[in-house]
């Protein structure tokens, strides 16, 4: 054997065989001839349970390493959830837009541009033949183009692309949704490859209050702030405070963008305190979410300290609601 082949068996081994190689065996292995129909049916669901299984767990394992940067060891368990939807759902079916889009992104991210192009257009044929596919499907492919032709390059088709994933995203979740505010961040990354660094920071102010407003509902809601009464709260909003925790794929997205954006914020030639500050609230919202407490109050008072200096130009009232439920007294820090 090969030491290429070698080294991707052991990948694929380590990603998603020491998880469902038992449950591998019955899916591939003749079984004796059921003798009546209660019991074939019996089998045949059995069947579909252990392979649906097996499509979570290969896709949930590659989803994971995509997001810890490991994108040629997330290939080998994306195929296997592709293999295997194919097999329980069908070659042209719907559900398989996941595992092509994940693919694909472990491929990009890899460094197998064409490899990655041939799921994209897999992908992309299979939306084409649902003509009633909606809106919160189709968004995600077009942010899917819009990252791989960012990844070649050809920046102006990448901001066609990103541009109908917020256009499908808000029509689906919202303007100020966090969904559409992936599509933003992208593009303002697009823009500021582009040098053009004024459109990119109105796209940053724009990801950033969608994640705050996002982030202070959510706080509100672990805090169980009542609803009867929202002039009292100092979370008011338009919308209906969402009760639903944060998944982890929100997780991961929320501290990779805001992190980013902080990042260019704090390194920006032009210092802007108040939008430098938003971000690190928001930031600390989050930690203190994933109880990381320790974080959040660093966090928060780095916000703190950056708001004093602004002429009221934003209630810190938020902001110090936060840091009293982590007991810290910012007046009498320095």
């Amino acid at each position: 054997m090969a030491t290429g082949d070698k080294d991707h068996h052991k990948a694929d081994w380590v990603s998603i065989h020491q998880q469902t190689c038992q449950l591998l065996i019955p899916t591939r292995t003749s079984l004796p001839c059921p003798t009546t129909e209660r019991e074939r049916k019996r089998g045949t669901e059995q069947l579909l349970r252990r392979q649906k299984y097996i499509i979570d767990a290969a896709f949930s394992t590659a989803q994971e390493l995509v997001w810890a940067g490991k994108h040629e060891e997330a290939r080998p368990a994306a195929l296997h959830a592709l293999r295997f939807s194919i097999e329980v759902y069908g070659s042209d079916s719907l559900q398989l837009l996941p595992a092509y889009l994940l693919l694909a992104e472990a491929c990009a991210g890899a460094g197998h541009l064409p490899e990655a192009s041939q799921y994209l257009s897999q992908a992309e044929w299979i939306i084409l033949r649902t003509p009633d596919c909606s809106a919160a499907v189709q968004h995600k492919l077009h942010r899917s183009l819009g990252l791989f032709c960012a990844a070649k390059g050809d920046f102006e088709k990448a901001l066609y692309h990103l541009a109908n994933d917020v256009y499908l995203a808000s029509s689906t979740f919202g303007l100020t949704s966090i969904e559409a505010s992936g599509g933003y961040f992208h593009m303002a990354d697009v823009f500021f490859r582009q040098n053009k660094v004024d459109i990119a920071n109105s796209l940053y102010t724009e990801v950033t209050s969608a994640w705050h407003s996002f982030l202070l509902k959510s706080l509100q809601a672990q805090q169980q702030v009542p609803k009867s009464r929202p002039e009292t709260s100092v979370f008011t909003e338009d919308r209906e405070v969402s009760e639903e925790p944060l998944t982890e794929a929100q997780q991961v997205e929320g501290i990779r963008v805001l992190n980013a954006i902080l990042d260019i914020r704090e390194q920006a030639p032009t210092q802007q305190p108040g939008e430098t500050a938003r971000v690190l609230h928001a930031l600390a919202m989050l930690h203190y979410l994933l109880m990381d407490v320790p974080k959040a109050r660093e966090l928060g008072l780095k916000a703190f300290e950056l708001l004093k200096q602004l002429p009221q130009q934003e209630s810190p009232e938020p902001l110090g609601y936060l840091l009293a439920l982590m007991n810290v007294e910012p007046s009498s820090t320095k």
